[in-house]
């Protein structure tokens, strides 16, 4: 355990498209996080990586453990590598920050919970973007009743039909291309729903009950398609919370771009258009209750909404796609509660609700179209300063 004056030393396990989007934010974070080397299978592209950034290589992840400065491990490797390697980490008593999902199989997710409360130490799954300022303003928004009680959820994640936009042109500052492949294989649910889900769990407590609907509707993807591909390439699901609550949540690599977040109120609507942004900003929609209000609306597109501005954030990625997120803000408030000797916000059952009910979205063969989580986190307290 750390002191409060000393910063907390980190891996990276993985050099790929992903590894740059971390390392673009990881000087937000001076007092809090060290990196201490990378480490990827693939010499070559960890050589490509380390060198651009002028990182310390490590010769193998059990040099990288041999390590007592690193505290956290970054796992920033291919999702079907995830539960291998969160598993050695944790055994060799290492926390670990894994991008998502925490593993391809419920079962080796909660494994890899349980074997971190056996270790005691934590484990945390991005997405992280909950703990932004735009979420947060929200979830303030929410917390001060500023449209009423919630009571419906729409939310998209829909990134359009991406086989199709030049996708062979994204480029990281390093030089990793985006691993097309690996990203039409493991599926745009498990890729992306988190990024919603974590905001509704979050602010509103656990999935209790969830229907869904996937299909794969373009099963040649081009030169990129993995073999017997059939993932779903768009996703559909209806989710029930406590207190009435429900919310609707679509993903696709088909439709136009479209990540809003809407909360519809008693009151009226709260509404964010960007969950990729950590600057995008509230707006807060009355019911146009008089006559004069719904015909300014029709006729003159006037709605009488507000803006509630997030708080300044500090850098964002700057890779070339534009990612305007703090990506190792999750890696940071993990190593905040590491050095606090606290819980991090998202870690344990809280990740892995967040990957039971991904997958269940994206397998309704395995899991049944009406599913009930077997997990059960509590809602998450707002973000302090670091």
């Amino acid at each position: 355990m750390t002191s409060v004056s000393e910063s907390v030393g980190i891996a990276f396990v993985g050099c790929g498209y992903v590894a740059d989007l971390y390392q673009a934010t990881l000087a937000n974070w001076p007092q809090l996080l060290s990196l201490r080397g990378v480490y990827d299978l693939d010499s070559a592209r960890q050589q490509q990586f380390a060198k651009h950034y002028a990182l310390k290589q490590f010769d193998s992840i059990e040099a990288v453990l041999a390590d007592p400065g690193v505290e956290i491990v970054v796992n920033l490797t291919p999702p079907d590598q995830h539960y291998a390697v969160t598993k050695q980490c944790l055994e060799a008593g290492r926390h670990v920050y894994s991008e998502k999902p925490l593993a391809l199989d419920f079962g080796e997710a909660r494994h890899l919970v349980e074997l971190a409360g056996k270790q005691k130490r934590h484990v945390v799954s991005a997405p992280s973007s909950f703990l932004g300022p735009a979420a947060q303003a929200l979830y303030q928004a929410v917390r001060r009743g500023e449209r009423g009680k919630p009571r419906l959820i729409y939310a998209e994640m829909d990134d359009g039909m991406v086989h199709r936009i030049g996708y062979e042109n994204w480029r990281t500052s390093s030089g990793a291309y985006w691993p097309a492949e690996n990203e039409f294989k493991t599926g745009c649910t498990l890729e992306h729903a988190g990024y919603a889900l974590t905001w509704m769990v979050g602010m509103f407590g656990p999935v209790r009950r969830l229907v869904s609907f996937a299909s794969c509707l373009i099963p040649d993807k081009g030169p990129h398609t993995p073999p017997d591909y059939s993932t779903p390439d768009f996703t559909v699901a209806c989710l029930e919370f406590d207190h009435g609550l429900v919310a609707r949540l679509t993903n696709s690599i088909l439709a136009p771009h479209d990540h809003q977040f809407r909360i519809i109120c008693e009151d009226g609507v709260l509404s964010l258009d960007e969950t990729w942004s950590f600057s995008s900003s509230v707006r807060s929609f009355p019911i146009p209750t008089t006559r004069l209000r719904r015909g300014a609306k029709k006729l003159l597109g006037l709605d009488f909404s507000r803006r509630i501005n997030p708080e300044r954030s500090r850098g964002i990625s700057t890779a070339k796609r534009g990612y305007p997120m703090d990506f190792t803000l999750g890696v940071a408030e993990m190593a905040a509660a590491v050095r606090n000797g606290s819980t991090p916000r998202l870690a344990g059952e809280f990740s892995l609700h967040i990957t039971e009910v991904s997958l269940a979205i994206q397998h309704p063969e395995i899991f049944g179209v009406e599913y009930f989580p077997a997990t059960a986190p509590a809602a998450v307290e707002p973000m302090t300063a670091l």
